[in-house]
């Protein structure tokens, strides 16, 4: 034997983990704009916390927003007629309107975090999770256009269609972003460039859209003609860097 003697020592004993907190949900969200950030990434670490003290699977918060973004988009539908006619309060639709649209959004904030914390995320859920985001915000883009045309009757069906087709680029840079395939045009993360970057920052967009349909309802087609522009000269700047950077 050697004269050097060989000793165990005890690995230290460690107590049981310490269960997460909202922070640590937070900690792991995926951005979204600086609107989103600050209120629906916060909100939805707590919807996470939430469901993972209860013991629910990333894709019930997933079916959550589902449910509510598109009930609230179709109530939206069917009240824009009795508004427009002053049947009914435009405050009211407007403010139910943003709130619940709100919640929902935080909802699908919270499904990615607490799959991240949870270890609990798969393919299946990913793909359910953009699928829900294409239905709600398919919904949203039905609620502000029937606003527009309950309001104006003489909208253009053309303004309608462009507005409903550009919007479908914020649906693909999404994905895109998920999938970790997009990368912005403007990498400054200054404070003046994230405040620009708000008109591309859906919840601020839903800000947008929950005030205009609460105080000015008629003015719901100059959301649709802001829109329609931003998404079509995003879409274009986009095309031209890609191609740019695909030549070099």
């Amino acid at each position: 034997m050697s004269g050097t003697e060989t000793r165990l020592v005890p690995e230290p004993e460690t107590g049981p983990a310490a269960p997460p907190t909202a922070a640590d949900f937070l900690a792991v969200n995926r951005g979204g704009g600086l609107f989103t950030e600050t209120f629906d990434q916060r909100l939805g670490a707590v919807f996470a916390l939430t469901a993972y003290r209860l013991g629910l699977p990333p894709t019930a918060l997933t079916a959550a927003n589902l449910v509510l973004g598109v009930a609230t988009s179709v109530a939206v539908v069917l009240t824009a007629g009795p508004v427009a006619a002053g049947h009914l309060p435009a405050w009211l639709v407007g403010v139910l309107a943003f709130l619940i649209w709100h919640v929902a959004y935080a909802l699908d904030c919270a499904d990615g975090q607490l799959a991240r914390v949870a270890g609990s995320g798969s393919a299946a859920g990913a793909r359910v999770d953009v699928l829900v985001d294409v239905a709600v915000q398919i919904s949203l883009v039905a609620a502000v256009g029937a606003v527009a045309v309950a309001q104006r009757p003489s909208t253009p069906v053309w303004l309608v269609a462009v507005f409903a087709s550009s919007w479908m680029v914020n649906l693909v840079t999404s994905v895109m972003a998920k999938e970790g395939t997009n990368e912005s045009l403007v990498t400054s993360s200054s404070l003046p460039v994230r405040i620009v970057k708000l008109i591309r920052d859906y919840g601020a967009m839903l800000l947008l859209i929950g005030l205009v349909l609460a105080a000015w309802p008629a003015g719901m087609i100059w959301v649709m003609v802001l829109f329609a522009l931003v998404n079509c000269l995003f879409l274009a700047a986009s095309i031209a860097a890609a191609g740019r950077a695909s030549l070099r």
